[in-house]
């Protein structure tokens, strides 16, 4: 066998850092795909609802997150994607703690536009990359 075409061996550092990432974007994904089938459902119990406002904090998430994709990247380029991703995870932390607490829609929105702008899985990726 090549010496190219040898598995990769990791560090222990490396090994570290693999899981842990992994781990961060286990989580986000569950987080987001456990509550999608039934968003609408709960939605619909909250202050001020009606089926335009469920839309946009549906999808606020997407939204914020593709806007904020690149301006996220180049900031991790210049200020390092550790801290992009620590403050990232934070913020998405934040937005899903105000989402499980919301009383009305308008709350939801906000909360759902702090989880798009804590959704880094694009600078993970680069991590790991």
């Amino acid at each position: 066998m090549s010496e190219s075409a040898k598995t990769p061996i990791f560090t222990l550092s490396e090994k570290r850092s693999i899981y842990s990432l992994s781990g961060v974007l286990f989580f986000r994904m569950f987080s987001i795909f456990l509550l999608l089938p039934v968003f609408s459902v709960l939605a619909m119990d909250l202050e001020g609802a009606t089926p335009f406002l469920i839309g946009v904090a549906f999808g606020a998430y997407g939204l914020t997150q593709g806007f904020l994709q690149l301006p996220f990247g180049m900031w991790s380029d210049r200020a390092g994607r550790k801290l992009v991703i620590v403050i990232g995870l934070g913020l998405f932390i934040a937005g899903n703690f105000l989402a499980a607490f919301v009383d009305s829609i308008h709350w939801m929105i906000v909360a759902r536009f702090l989880q798009g702008t804590g959704a880094i899985s694009s600078t993970v990726f680069a991590l790991i990359a």
